[in-house]
């Protein structure tokens, strides 16, 4: 059974390391072969040679397991942390007080003169952001402030949930409302790195609105990046402008750290579920991120609840489910990898991740988008075992891949960056083909024998093609076509099909 959820794997030191010594790219490997369909670099950590480096190894690495691996590329964002402390970290006790205080750490919040009373933090218009009476959440809420009054450069706070703090940890509102843009200096640096790297996805930390994915894809684009944008859920204030972000995007990621921060972790699973299904109702991709096998960092195997999480959310109907410090800097990066694989074959194998009623009333306004959903609903009900979208753009195999299915769709595209781009859609498998030939029925024979040699098909089985009447046209999908494996009509000399 092919896997149709994607999963993505954040690369990291854990994915440079060897495990015997005798081959370089071992641990690269083994979560290639493990299954993972797009890597994360994250520009969060590490310097930008380190990451065009990971992601040279991944393509090449794929390449050797006859495999398309897309690459992610994550901003950082405008985080807000605090600096760090003289001794590394401290003990912050309920009842105490505690300052942070914007004259300290620098001005990237990169010096560590923090102490028990006071730290720095990076991000110094935070004391116009915030008032007595505001809660401020530390180290993802394991630390709770109560701010007592704000002077000057100095945010006077009560301790209202302690532990340990150590350093560089983020800085959120409850609530949400700080004004920090989502690109800052380091993203446009960052950007240039990615459309270097020739990332497949950007991600764009912390937008607020739609206007900030716009400038994010502008500046790609500028860079010579072709890929799409990803724009990361993370900020309650991004919630009312929820459907205009994922409008002005090509996916959207539900980044469960700092989003159930700011608005509680109680609402999370219905956001969730609302944004999953806000994205696909208006074809685009979603991921779930954020803490789905934390546990595997220490541990080999998940625990249960993190099997559910990953298993709602496939049922939730997500396009991938992504692994962060799991890959990054965890002990077992490829056993991580792996158990997801299962837990997203188990979850595919139930009722509610096959049925869909995705756009049945609704008008088409274009050809190709008409002709995906007419394949879809002839697949679902003639018992297809596979679809063969002929496609330049991947915009079919997108349209087709929201409405939910058992049948695999192969996308067939003589251009790499699509193939990567495809990697990140639920269902659909990229498959290298030269679509540039005008002999339409020789293209419909040599697209089933791709399929045939890769198992998908055997004689008997039904396939339904689609492609455009001129061939190699972006948006030119405009032909349906249903054959039979072993019982195809030869073309006649002119090419075209027999009557």
């Amino acid at each position: 059974m092919l896997r149709r959820t994607k999963i993505v794997a954040t690369l990291g030191p854990a994915t440079d390391q060897t495990v015997a010594g005798e081959n370089e790219y071992e641990v690269l490997d083994r979560i290639i072969e493990a299954g993972v369909d797009v890597a994360r670099v994250n520009f969060s950590h590490g310097a930008h040679a380190d990451h065009k480096r990971r992601a040279e190894a991944v393509r090449n690495r794929a390449r050797a397991h006859g495999r398309q691996v897309g690459i992610l590329a994550d901003l950082m964002g405008p985080k807000i942390r605090i600096s760090g402390f003289k001794d590394g970290k401290v003990m912050l006790k309920p009842g105490e007080a505690f300052v942070l205080d914007a004259t300290l750490g620098g001005i990237e919040g990169d010096l560590l003169d923090g102490t028990r009373e006071r730290v720095g933090i990076s991000y110094k218009n935070l004391p116009n952001d915030v008032a007595r009476g505001d809660t401020l959440l530390l180290d993802d809420g394991r630390i709770e402030l109560w701010v007592e009054r704000v002077e000057g450069s100095e945010i006077a706070c009560v301790v209202r949930v302690g532990g340990e703090l150590s350093n560089k940890k983020g800085i959120n509102r409850k609530g949400g409302g700080l004004s920090a843009g989502a690109i800052t200096d380091k993203d446009r640096a960052d950007i240039k790195a990615a459309a270097e790297m020739k990332a497949d996805y950007l991600a764009v930390s912390f937008p607020r609105h739609a206007g900030d994915i716009h400038e994010a894809r502008e500046l790609f684009q500028q860079a010579g990046g072709t890929g799409g944008i990803v724009a990361k859920i993370e900020r309650a204030e991004s919630l009312p402008a929820i459907e205009e972000i994922i409008g002005a995007s090509d996916a959207v990621m539900i980044a469960r750290g700092d989003l159930g921060v700011e608005v509680g972790d109680a609402e999370l699973p219905a956001l969730q579920k609302q944004i999953i299904s806000m994205a696909r109702s208006m074809n685009k991709v979603a991921i779930t991120a954020t803490q789905m096998m934390e546990s595997m960092i220490h541990s080999q195997i998940p625990t249960r609840a993190e099997v559910f999480d990953v298993a709602n959310a496939v049922l939730d109907g997500t396009d991938a489910v992504m692994l962060s410090a799991e890959t990054a800097a965890g002990k077992y990066p490829d056993l991580a990898v792996a158990a997801m694989h299962r837990v997203c074959i188990g979850a595919e194998k139930q009722r509610l991740a096959r049925i869909s009623d995705h756009r049945i009333n609704t008008e088409f306004r274009r050809i190709d988008e008409a002709i995906a959903m007419a394949t879809m609903y002839a697949a679902n009900h003639l018992g297809a075992k596979a679809i063969a979208a002929l496609t330049e753009s991947g915009s079919t195999a997108l349209w087709m891949s929201r409405i939910s299915s058992g049948i695999p769709i192969y996308a067939l595209t003589g251009h790499v960056g699509t193939r990567r781009k495809v990697t990140l859609y639920r269902g659909v498998y990229p498959v290298s083909f030269d679509t540039s030939s005008a002999n339409h029925a020789e293209v419909n024979q040599e697209a089933v024998d791709e399929l045939v040699r890769r198992g998908a098909v055997r004689d008997g089985d039904l396939v339904i093609i689609t492609k455009g009447d001129l061939m190699g046209v972006h948006g030119g999908t405009n032909a349906m076509k249903i054959v039979r494996v072993g019982n195809m009509v030869p073309p006649k000399k002119d090419g075209t099909d027999q009557e």
